[in-house]
């Protein structure tokens, strides 16, 4: 006989809770999958592609990427058996375009930034606010040298995201029996491909014919890197669309189930399929972390820098061409900024915030028990698993981060302004000190002068 004592267990009730709604739907005759919906499969590879309508609505700027060789990611053949259908590799045929055109960039990139190095580091008796336009400038150039670490470092992680969207149209389709429509979405990517670099042109231009030393060929190396800050805000604006829409679809659905008799199944499903979806928004953050991060902080810097330049150059000489120009950089940097955190504070409303409110407005006195339990469930789910845009840990992306960016920003200029009324008033000081020099100087001369008649008149 075995005397040995039983190892002490743990009781976990959601387990147990678990394994007790298995074991009744396995007594109903419905399989364990059934719980957490269709599997997606490699058989199912040819599907994937027939239903998503999400990468072929936005495939215009998923091809503008791989032209600018920023984001060089692949798309399978159609008749490959897999689920991964968009694939990022270092030696694809789009990674070394990517190489390719980044080096081609660079010359010119190179180019205008040693000459505005050289003309901030050889013109030291300039006044400080003119050498804080070659600091703007070279600041903007940054994002074109950071470009490998930033987004060809993370493409791995940006191939997950994209398969995460097509699994999940496929699984949704299964689910609910409808897919995901996005209205518009065709013609809005298109119109933002064409528009990010007509923007572009457009801010380089201005500054050309605004600013005094931004010469016509300067502009060359800054089209591209403002096409890419643009094209990658539409991204950002074009994924918390599909959000939104994704979780308005599923919403409507859902009410759909609550109506029929013992929805209780289809509502665990439903549930899985809302995890995915805010799984999803926080990949989103993670697979872009580095490239917003960067592009944030140079938003940052830029718009401190200009500011500050535009308002120095206004109390000395007051408003002219130059000031304007800074004033456009200002308004260009501060709308990208609001756009992304605007966009993600409202997806994260939608799929969070609305949804749970819907699963709060169900009258519980109307439907069964089970059924209770799941949408008890669904609200504990959905309170664990919040669809925050999240980049990497570093930061949240809502309405706090453009708030907190201004606050930033305004005591960073007010401690510069005081910097600058410094300078002015060490400049009033010499002035005032050289007026007076100058008048002693002339008084003590006067009666030398004087003294000088008197000795004539007296011979």
């Amino acid at each position: 006989m075995n005397n040995q004592p039983q190892p002490f267990r743990v009781y976990d009730s959601n387990q147990n809770n678990a394994r007790e709604k298995k074991d009744d739907l396995l007594n109903k005759g419905l399989e364990t999958d059934d719980l957490y919906g269709p599997q997606i499969t490699d058989k199912d590879g040819a599907l994937l592609d027939e239903h998503d309508s999400f990468y072929y609505t936005t495939k215009s700027l998923l091809v503008l990427f791989q032209i600018m060789g920023v984001m060089p990611l692949m798309r399978v053949p159609k008749d490959a058996q897999t689920t991964e259908r968009t694939t990022y590799k270092f030696l694809s045929k789009a990674t070394l375009w990517a190489y390719f055109i980044w080096s081609l960039e660079l010359l010119i990139v190179l180019k205008v930034g040693e000459e505005r190095l050289t003309n901030f580091q050889q013109n030291t008796n300039k006044r400080f606010d003119e050498v804080i336009y070659n600091i703007i400038f070279l600041s903007i150039l940054i994002p074109h040298f950071l470009i490998p670490v930033a987004s060809w470092r993370h493409g791995p992680q940006v191939a997950v995201f994209k398969n995460m969207w097509t699994q999940y149209q496929l699984k949704y389709l299964k689910i609910t029996g409808t897919p995901i429509v996005f209205p518009n979405l065709y013609i809005l990517t298109w119109g933002l491909c064409i528009f990010s670099w007509a923007l572009s042109v457009a801010v380089i231009l201005s500054q050309h014919y605004l600013q005094d030393d931004f010469e016509l060929w300067h502009s060359f190396a800054y089209y591209h890197i403002i096409a890419m800050l643009d094209a990658f805000c539409a991204l950002w604006y074009i994924n918390c669309n599909a959000f939104g829409t994704a979780s308005k679809g599923l919403a409507m659905n859902l009410h759909k189930v609550l109506d029929s008799e013992r929805p209780a199944l289809k509502l665990a499903q439903y549930r899985n399929l809302w995890v995915d979806l805010s799984h999803m928004m926080q990949q989103l953050g993670t697979a872009y972390s580095n490239m917003y991060g960067i592009y944030c902080m140079v938003i940052f810097f830029t718009t401190t820098i200009s500011l500050y330049g535009a308002l120095s150059e206004i109390l000395d000489r007051g408003l002219s061409y130059k000031e304007m120009g800074l004033f456009v950089i200002v308004g260009y940097c501060m709308t990208l900024l609001f756009i992304i955190c605007n966009e993600a504070y409202h997806a994260t409303r939608k799929v969070g915030f609305e949804f749970a409110l819907r699963l709060l407005n169900v009258n519980l006195a109307t439907i069964d028990r089970s059924t209770q339990r799941e949408v008890e469930m669904f609200l504990v789910a959905i309170a664990k698993n919040p669809p925050i845009m999240n980049l990497d840990g570093f930061t949240d992306i809502n309405r706090e981060l453009f708030a907190a960016n201004i606050s930033f920003m305004s005591t960073y200029l007010i401690v510069l302004m005081q910097f600058k009324l410094t300078l002015l008033r060490q400049g009033a000081r010499k002035t005032i000190k050289a007026v007076v020099k100058s008048l002693l100087n002339t008084t003590a001369i006067m009666p030398d002068e004087e003294s000088e008649d008197d000795e004539d008149d007296e011979e």
